[in-house]
C-alpha cells in the first residue's frame, strides 16, 4: 500500500497547487461557468480524498495489501484490546497525522458554517427591522439607503434585499434584472458551493493554490447568475444594472475590483462563445474521474 500512498500524495499535492492556479488562470471556464464549478468541487474533493487517504494507506499499510484489509486487521485487534504489533511509530505517526488534518478540515468547515448561521440569522433579524417589505416582488427588502447596494441573504427564510439608491437608479427592467441575478444565487446555493473553497482556505491559508481556487469559485458563482439574468432579462438592462450596483463600491477599492466588473459587463453585452459539445462532456468526466480514481485507489481490494 506504500505505493497507493505515493501515488495519492503526489495527486492530492498537484490537485492542491500546480492544478488548481493553472485552474484559476484559464480563460475556457467563463464559456462554461457550470462546468467549472463542477471541476473546482472535484479538484477539492478530489484532492481532500487524496491526502487524506495518503496519510491513512502509509499508516495502515503494514496491517494489509490494500485498505479495507488493512482497516479489518486494525479493528480486530483494537477489539481485542491488542494494538498491532506490525504498526510502529513512525507509521502509527502518519495515521495519527492523517486523521488530524481530516479533524481540523471538519472542525473548520462546521465552525465556518456555524458563523456563517449564525451572522445570517443576526443580519435577517436586523433586516426585519430597519427593511421595508417591497410589493412589487416576494421575499424583497428596501433598506433607506441612498448608495446602489443589492445582495441576497441565503437560508431557510431568504432575503432579497435592495437599497433605496437602487430604486432610485434604475427603471423597472434594471431593478428586475437585479433580482433575477440575486435569485439565481439563492435558487442555485452558491453559498453552498463557495463554503468548503472557504474552509479549504482557512485550513491552509499557506497554500496559494486554495487562495486561488477561493476566489476563482466566487468569481464563477457571479458569472452563472449573470447568464441565468441574462436569459430571463435584457442583457443591455442587466449591463446597466450591473455597472450602477457594482459601480457603488468604495474610492478605496482595489483597481482589481472594477476590472471584474468591467469583465462582467464585457461578458455580459458581448457573450463568449460556448465550448464544444465534446469539450462540455469532458469536463463533466474529468471531474468524476478526479473523485472515482482517489476513491478506487483507496478502496479497491
Amino acid at each position: 500500500m506504500e505505493l497507493t500512498a505515493l501515488g495519492l500524495g503526489l495527486l492530492g499535492l498537484a490537485l492542491a497547487e500546480p492544478v488548481s492556479r493553472a485552474l484559476a488562470r484559464a480563460r475556457w471556464p467563463a464559456r462554461d461557468p457550470v462546468g467549472a464549478l463542477l471541476l473546482w468541487q472535484a479538484v477539492g474533493l478530489g484532492g481532500g480524498i487524496s491526502l487524506f487517504g495518503a496519510g491513512l494507506a502509509y499508516g495502515l499499510s503494514p496491517l494489509g495489501d490494500s485498505l479495507p484489509s488493512a482497516v479489518s486487521v486494525l479493528v480486530t485487534s483494537l477489539r481485542a484490546g491488542d494494538w498491532p504489533a506490525a504498526l510502529d511509530p513512525l507509521h502509527a505517526g502518519a495515521l495519527l497525522i492523517a486523521l488530524g488534518v481530516l479533524l481540523r478540515l471538519l472542525s473548520v468547515l462546521a465552525l465556518t458554517a456555524f458563523r456563517t448561521l449564525r451572522a445570517r440569522r443576526r443580519h435577517r433579524d436586523l433586516l426585519d427591522v430597519l427593511a421595508t417589505p417591497w410589493p412589487y416582488a416576494s421575499g424583497t427588502r428596501v433598506l433607506d439607503h441612498p448608495v446602489p447596494v443589492a445582495y441576497c441573504l441565503p437560508g431557510r427564510n431568504s432575503r432579497l434585499v435592495v437599497s433605496a439608491g437602487v430604486l432610485d437608479a434604475l427603471d423597472t427592467p434594471g431593478v428586475v434584472a437585479v433580482l433575477a441575478h440575486e435569485r439565481a444565487h439563492l435558487r442555485e446555493r452558491h453559498d453552498l458551493v463557495v463554503l468548503p473553497f472557504v474552509a479549504w482556505g482557512a485550513t491552509a491559508p499557506f497554500v496559494r493554490g486554495m487562495v486561488c481556487a477561493q476566489l476563482a469559485v466566487a468569481r464563477l458563482i457571479e458569472m452563472r447568475a449573470d447568464d441565468v439574468a441574462r436569459r430571463l432579462c435584457d442583457p443591455t438592462e442587466l449591463a446597466t444594472a450591473l455597472k450602477a450596483v457594482g459601480g457603488s463600491a468604495p474610492a478605496a477599492a482595489l483597481s482589481s475590483f472594477t476590472d471584474a466588473l468591467d469583465a462582467r459587463i464585457d461578458r455580459v453585452t458581448a457573450p463568449p462563445a460556448p465550448l464544444p459539445g465534446w469539450s462540455h462532456w469532458l469536463i463533466r468526466l474529468t471531474a468524476v474521474v478526479l473523485v472515482a480514481v482517489p476513491l478506487w485507489l483507496l478502496l479497491a481490494p
